[in-house]
């Protein structure tokens, strides 16, 4: 159904005459046309002349430069002016009927007159906007010069830009949580920011005094890098050494962790404390004891026991059995008796027995 506000106007379709209808049937919130209840086109509806055009074809607007013509339509406006006198009202609303631009432009006249101080303040605005621009032209033109040499390396990979958008979405999602992430990083370093801010003023006072001592320093950096470069041919030429070193800092490394278990379990255990007690107390059971107590020995101890010997000898044997132990034992008491008698008669003392030696060797293992 036809509303009030539908609009018929034939159209022309190509320049050898053909047309077509352009029909706008309006919207359904205005009322419908009026119905044409008898008469010609009885049960249509009636569009009004107002709400139609006719069209004005190219040919038409070529003839009028023509001489008959262009004479003819003198004639025609002459006649038509002397038809119309005191009817412009009638011929403006011709006019408008016969050309509907006409009429738009009229329209867009009468919207433009509501907006003059608008287009005014417009003008003025665009004064101040395009004497600047009018100042850099050359660079605008430059713009667009580079602009057209990058569109047409842009049309060059369109395929790839189209790719590249579609891809995007996903992309954009699997951004969202590390967006989320530098937000509240940059929530929680708002106050370190902050501080930064107001601590700035000195930093950049540090960073100014720190000039003077850049430009005294450039000459001793100059310096330690020309000895760099006289010491690089020595260190170049330790690069074999250093290799060596490395292949022996990996064949040491099984036997350097055995020695750190060993040194961890004797300091856990206590061996260390326990083999210095041995020394200790061995240094002090080797002492002499007479009448007035126990005295110690300042004599260097050189005997038959101090060179090294394949076989057992005499008085000087580490096996502890029971020959040995008796001369050992034989000794001792002779040695023992003879030194109180030299001490009692003020004599020089002899040299200690072989026992202290053989217990010693015990004590540290060793056998004769």
């Amino acid at each position: 159904m036809r509303r009030s506000r539908s609009r018929s106007r034939p159209r022309p379709q190509s320049l050898i005459g053909e047309r077509y209808v352009d029909c706008n049937p309006g919207t359904s919130n205005t009322p419908a046309l009026t119905k044409i209840k008898s008469g010609p086109g009885s049960g249509s509806y009636y569009l009004p002349v107002t709400q139609t055009s006719s069209p004005i074809d190219a040919d038409i607007v070529q003839d009028i430069y023509q001489e008959p013509i262009r004479e003819r339509f003198a004639l025609i406006l002459n006649e038509l002016g002397t038809g119309l006198a005191a009817r412009g009202s009638d011929l403006n609303a011709v006019i408008r009927r016969a050309d509907p631009a006409l009429g738009d432009t009229d329209k867009v006249i009468q919207i433009l007159a509501k907006q003059n101080r608008q287009l005014s303040q417009l003008s003025t605005d665009s004064n101040h906007v395009l004497t600047p621009l009018a100042k850099v032209k050359q660079a605008i033109a430059d713009f667009v010069v580079q602009a057209n040499t990058t569109s047409e390396a842009s049309a060059s990979r369109a395929a790839d830009i189209s790719r590249s958008i579609n891809q995007f979405p996903p992309f954009l999602r699997a951004l969202r949580p590390l967006v989320a992430a530098l937000g509240q990083l940059a929530d929680q370093g708002t106050p370190l920011m902050t501080s930064l801010g107001q601590s700035a003023a000195a930093v950049g006072r540090q960073f100014e005094n720190l000039t003077p001592f850049a430009k005294a320093a450039r000459p001793a950096l100059i310096a330690l890098g020309n000895s760099s470069e006289k010491s690089l041919p020595a260190l170049r030429a330790t690069l074999p050494l250093a290799q060596q070193l490395r292949k022996l800092g990996v064949q040491a490394k099984p036997a350097a962790n055995s020695l750190d278990q060993l040194l961890e379990s004797l300091n856990q255990t206590g061996a260390i404390e326990q083999l210095m007690a041995v020394l200790f107390n061995g240094t002090s059971a080797t002492n002499g004891f007479d009448a007035d107590g126990h005295y110690v020995r300042a004599e260097p101890l050189v005997g038959g026991c101090t060179s090294y010997q394949k076989t057992p000898t005499q008085l000087c044997t580490a096996h502890f059995n029971q020959s040995a132990a008796a001369d050992v034992a034989t000794a001792t008491r002779v040695s023992e008796t003879q030194r109180i008698a030299e001490h009692a008669a003020g004599t020089p003392q002899q040299k200690p027995s072989s026992s202290l030696t053989g217990l010693l060797g015990y004590l540290l293992g060793r056998k004769g």
